[in-house]
């Protein structure tokens, strides 16, 4: 579980192919701050861009992780399989603050920034998120864009898909990888934990239908 309080920014340093066809992943080398990898072991968890993955090698010395992505995993994420910045945030334990929203790391789907521009001392995101999402996005409710938590303003229905608008504060763009974003930008979203379960208690038959 993680919140979506981004607890370092890191770079993708490298991606080599785990096999010769797209039936295979990749190894991701990541760059971290400096002291970032003092608590974490091989197996824990981190959550890149909101996608939770395994570190399966360390270096401390150089402040590098790994992690081996598979290609479904791949497929349904963003910005994954290129060098650049990166959100990172390790998992939750049992006596953190929970300062943004309960967060699994499981990827819903894939968004496109639509807009991203400086309003004053802030700035103004807007992100299509593909339709399927629309039902469980609302004003106010919460939204993870690329591991971040985040609070939805504005939420419009629009043919192909329903865009979220979103003001982001100062501290989010100084102290995120959300900097590097632009119209057209692919993200990774993550709908609300609660909104999926009650979507699910309210479409789930009463009786369970018989099995074959």
């Amino acid at each position: 579980m993680f919140t979506g309080i981004i607890t370092g920014v890191g770079r993708i340093a490298a991606v080599h192919a785990l096999g010769s066809s797209s039936t295979h992943g990749k190894r991701l080398t990541i760059s971290c701050p400096a002291d970032y990898l003092q608590d974490v072991g091989l197996g824990d968890s981190i959550a890149l861009n909101g996608a939770c993955m395994t570190v399966t090698s360390l270096n401390q010395t150089e402040w590098q992780f790994t992690v081996d992505i598979s290609a479904e995993s791949l497929d349904k994420t963003a910005g994954l399989d290129l060098t650049g910045p990166i959100n990172l945030e390790k998992a939750l334990r049992a006596n953190d603050r929970l300062g943004g929203h309960l967060v699994s790391g499981h990827v819903d789907g894939i968004g496109t920034v639509t807009h991203f521009s400086q309003v004053g001392e802030s700035w103004h995101l807007r992100v299509l998120t593909p339709a399927a999402l629309g039902k469980f996005l609302a004003y106010k409710g919460s939204i993870v864009i690329n591991g971040v938590s985040l609070t939805v303003n504005r939420v419009a229905d629009l043919p192909d898909g329903c865009e979220v608008s979103i003001n982001l504060i100062p501290h989010t763009v100084e102290n995120t990888a959300l900097y590097a974003l632009q119209s057209g930008t692919l993200v990774n979203l993550e709908i609300d934990l609660i909104a999926r379960y009650v979507e699910r208690m309210l479409t789930a038959p009463a009786t369970p239908s018989p099995a074959n």
